[in-house]
């Protein structure tokens, strides 16, 4: 089973170590002890914690797309019709292309909170340290 150290678990939900602590100690995230006494989560622990709280942030919105990533706009380039907007979703890098009028309209400049919603027919997945492309043989 897939474990993680408390400091992977705070990378991938996006917060500090010490607020990954405080869930643990609150109960809110569990946590075992290793044979050095360091805390791990298991990996289904984690999936299922990131599940509710992707669930608890919800807007109230509805929409099909489901890939959703808060964060805060870094850079907007506006040219006479296209505008490339660039958004930092904690340690992710979004880049959108939209009509300039868009980007006015929603009033998007460096400094914005905007979340960036991502609905594809088209998306690569990748498990990292893996040196061969899926389908190689």
């Amino acid at each position: 089973m897939t474990t993680f150290r408390i400091s992977e678990a705070a990378a991938l939900l996006g917060v500090s170590t010490d607020t990954v602590r405080r869930w643990v100690d609150a109960g809110r995230l569990g946590a075992e002890r290793d044979e050095h006494g360091h805390r791990r989560v298991k990996g289904t622990d984690l999936a299922a914690f990131a599940r509710a709280q992707v669930e608890e942030s919800g807007d109230g919105g509805r929409s099909s797309a489901r890939n959703r990533m808060r964060g805060i706009v870094t850079e907007v380039i506006r040219d006479g019709v296209m505008a490339q907007v660039e958004i930092a979703a904690g340690p992710f890098r979004v880049v959108s292309l939209m009509s300039r009028q868009a980007a006015d309209e929603l009033g998007l400049e460096a400094g914005v909170v905007a979340v960036a919603v991502i609905k594809s027919t088209n998306v690569v997945v990748e498990i990292p340290g893996q040196e061969r492309a899926a389908g190689q043989v």
